[in-house]
């Protein structure tokens, strides 16, 4: 028998999980780790740009407890690597990296498409999604 399944993949992956597209409320509540399996957060949101159709930014809750003080990262979409092991994403991020990263409260109105969207994907040193349009 063998070994990878009929989409190519293994057939270890889970066939929801193996899947290219994924549905917005699919990766809502995803965990994210970073590198040494630490869970950083979950993602709670994506922002995906209206021209390109591509996703921008997932935003990471992060901190707080029950809802309560949650900050709330927007990371570049490209920043994220799915790993099916984990069932989540990871980031190369330590806790300290993510605390000094750029936030926003969930009852700030933030527009992540001027300059402070600019100043994360510097602070993630990626690529902005809008360059290879």
């Amino acid at each position: 028998m063998s070994d990878i399944s009929p989409t190519g993949l293994p057939s270890t992956v889970r066939p929801e999980s193996g899947r290219r597209l994924i549905s917005g409320d699919k990766v809502q509540g995803t965990p994210v780790f970073n590198r040494q399996d630490e869970r950083l957060g979950t993602i709670e949101d994506v922002m995906i740009d209206k021209i390109t159709g591509r996703v921008a930014f997932a935003i990471l809750s992060f901190g707080g407890f029950l809802g309560i003080g949650e900050n709330h990262h927007p990371l570049p979409w490209s920043v994220l690597d799915y790993d099916t092991r984990l069932g989540g994403y990871v980031v190369d991020l330590t806790r300290e990296q993510l605390e000094g990263a750029p936030t926003y409260a969930a009852a700030d109105n933030i527009d992540l498409s001027d300059t402070y969207g600019r100043r994360v994907y510097d602070y993630y040193k990626a690529e902005p999604f809008w360059q290879d349009v």
